[in-house]
């Protein structure tokens, strides 16, 4: 697959980049994407949920009322689930969602959202480019220069704090390096950018696996 390369004007340089088939044209795998998205999102929860049990509230032991002769059942405790303001049965307790995956199955999730989102035509080619200063209204210029407006995953070679800064408070739109892409942000973006010189890294880090 070969891929025009755009100026931040969007306007065409007349240079194409062939794409590695290894990376941008592989089989999709649904299963290695969707567990590497599982423990994307799993490794986001604090897992800090807490409920109080029965001996953790604060409350009198004392028997609450007689054991016989109420009408009622029979009752031993204020702090008792079936009162409200006892505590709670088998509440959440803090814990850790995190889980392992192989290094080379996430590769195989990364390579699958990249040629899934090349097969659909939703990547596109920016030539290499600075700003001399973080300034959004530059960077809002380059994205509606090469019409990309709905979500947007933008990736640079190395971390540019003027690009990331320009980038940082647009909705929809997320910067990220070449070295730190995840599938859930390729699978969740409408297009994905390219920075030029992101493709070989990212072919690099991927192909041999």
């Amino acid at each position: 697959m070969e891929l025009s390369v755009l100026n931040i004007k969007g306007e065409d340089t007349g240079r194409k980049i062939a794409l590695s088939d290894a990376v941008f044209g592989a089989e999709p795998n649904q299963h290695a994407m969707y567990l590497d998205v599982k423990q994307y999102l799993a490794n986001q929860r604090q897992g800090t949920h807490k409920s109080k049990e029965r001996n953790e509230v604060a409350g009198s032991t004392k028997k609450i009322k007689k054991q016989k002769g109420t009408g009622g059942a029979r009752a031993g405790s204020i702090k008792s689930p079936l009162f409200v303001g006892g505590g709670r049965v088998f509440g959440p307790k803090p814990r850790n969602y995190s889980f392992k995956l192989n290094k080379k199955l996430k590769s195989v999730a990364r390579v699958s959202a990249l040629s899934l989102l090349a097969r659909d035509n939703k990547v596109a080619l920016l030539e290499s480019f600075t700003l001399e200063a973080p300034k959004t209204k530059d960077f809002l210029n380059i994205l509606s220069n090469i019409k990309s407006t709905g979500k947007t995953l933008f990736v640079i070679p190395t971390a540019d704090q003027n690009i990331v800064l320009s980038g940082r408070n647009i909705p929809k739109v997320k910067v990220a390096t070449a070295s730190d892409l995840n599938t859930y942000d390729l699978l969740n973006a409408e297009r994905v950018i390219l920075v030029e010189e992101s493709v070989n890294i990212i072919e690099n880090l991927l192909s041999n696996k």
